[in-house]
């Protein structure tokens, strides 16, 4: 049996074959007058033979303007961005546009480097949720200056003039607590992620404005500072059963670190959500399937994607006017599962 990873062919392999440059294969495949019509012919005769598959998207990079949008995210691998994603690419797949989509690893200078390539390879548009890291915005700014259409979408820097597609993550967190509070919890503990990022700034009010509208003063103490992952959600939930009086709930701006308190409150034997419930933020894929399942704020990540989109689309063809900055802020939904909802039976 042949395990070898089977790799992609590209035009240097073709021009090797041929004893020619892959300028030259690069051209016959373009049908490039330039090129005999027997290089043409053998070109695209041995690019069958070989399978090869073309790249569209760096081709339309290199040419500028090819009907190319540019997507940054900080990382894929969240179920999030991945969904606003697939909103994007509806919306790009109906009006003739590919989708590069790039990644930041929530690190400025990665940021940066992706911005600068995506502006010099002369993409018609860039969407962008900003890195976790990024403390200077200059990069934006030069996005715009050099009269490429910007679109900032969940995480968004408030310091520049650009339209933006927002989820309202303060009446997301304000509804979980206020959830968690008719449930009779009061002594309620929040996972924030870094208070720099937007996102995590507006649940951390909401959170904070929902205890004060039911007349429950905020304690510094339960407020556990960048926990978005699932390990230091668990380290969290060590450091609140440290705690006297020990909270009796937990509302989270991440699932992730929602999961790991789950996992670590069941590992002590502490019933959820009877002295304990815990409520999540972004409604992930296993939150269903948890057990217990848990209660969490969808985001509808896809309308994201599709409404960014549609904002992209309008500035590339909107060119020629004045530009207006727009802000679309989408309504979040609790689900309300058996993490939070107190004498729930799981069905």
């Amino acid at each position: 049996m042949n395990n070898r990873k089977k790799t992609k062919v590209t035009i240097h392999d073709i021009a090797k074959q041929l004893n020619t440059t892959a300028s030259t294969v690069s051209r016959a495949l373009q049908d490039h007058p330039r090129i005999s019509q027997a290089m043409k012919k053998a070109v695209l005769e041995l690019a069958e033979k070989l399978s090869y598959q073309p790249n569209f998207i760096a081709s339309s990079l290199r040419k500028g303007h090819g009907n190319t949008i540019g997507v940054v995210i900080p990382r894929i691998d969240r179920n999030f961005f991945s969904s606003v994603i697939g909103g994007i690419e509806d919306v790009a797949a109906e009006a003739g546009y590919n989708v590069l989509i790039c990644q930041s690893y929530d690190s400025e200078a990665k940021e940066k480097n992706i911005i600068e390539t995506l502006i010099n390879g002369k993409v018609d548009g860039v969407l962008v949720s900003i890195a976790s890291g990024t403390a200077d915005i200059n990069h934006f700014k030069q996005t715009i200056l050099k009269g490429v259409p910007l679109i900032f979408f969940d995480r968004a820097p408030s310091e520049i003039n650009v339209s933006k597609v927002e989820i309202d993550d303060f009446l997301g967190a304000h509804m979980a607590v206020s959830h968690l509070i008719e449930q009779g919890c009061r002594n309620i503990a929040h996972f924030s992620g870094p208070l720099n990022v937007s996102i995590y700034a507006n649940r951390f009010l909401g959170y904070k404005a929902a205890l004060a509208d039911h007349g429950i003063e905020y304690n510094d103490q339960l407020l556990m500072q960048e926990v978005v992952t699932s390990d230091s959600g668990a380290d969290a939930v060590d450091r609140l059963l440290r705690l006297n009086p020990i909270p009796d709930a937990i509302f989270s701006a991440s699932d992730f670190s929602a999961l790991g308190a789950v996992i670590a409150l069941k590992k002590r034997n502490i019933v959820i959500p009877n002295e304990m419930a815990v409520v999540g933020f972004a409604n992930e894929p296993y939150a269903s399937i948890l057990e217990p399942s848990l209660s969490s704020v969808d985001q509808h990540s896809r309308e994201v994607g599709q409404a960014a989109a549609k904002l992209i689309f309008e500035e590339i063809n909107d060119s020629g006017n004045p530009f207006v900055a727009k802000r679309i802020l989408l309504t979040p939904e609790l689900i309300i599962r058996c993490t939070s909802k107190k004498n729930i039976k799981e069905k």
